[in-house]
């Protein structure tokens, strides 16, 4: 298996409750129905507020690499990570488990 972990930095002055960062939340949470190659699934916002926190979270799960690479080119998976990049930067972790 393998865990694929994001974690999202929203751009200076945007707020959560903005309907472009809304829609692309929105778009991450229906993921789940989408893509087969996902064993896991699971997005949700920060409650913790320190400087060096990331304001959103991913963390997935798929069988193998060969997944993780239909996973990542999947059109609704390349559609909401283009909500994403209007507003937010990431880094991400890719590990076998």
């Amino acid at each position: 298996m393998i865990r694929h972990l994001v974690l999202f930095k929203l751009d200076e002055g945007v707020e959560r409750d903005e309907p472009r960062v809304v829609a692309g939340v929105k778009a991450f949470q229906e993921l789940a129905d989408q893509i087969p190659e996902l064993e896991f699934w699971e997005c949700a916002w920060n409650i913790t507020d320190r400087p060096i926190a990331y304001d959103f979270a991913v963390n997935s799960a798929v069988a193998d690499t060969d997944a993780l690479k239909r996973y990542i080119e999947h059109p609704a998976h390349q559609a909401a990570a283009g909500q994403w990049r209007e507003f937010a930067t990431w880094v991400i972790a890719d590990y076998e488990f």
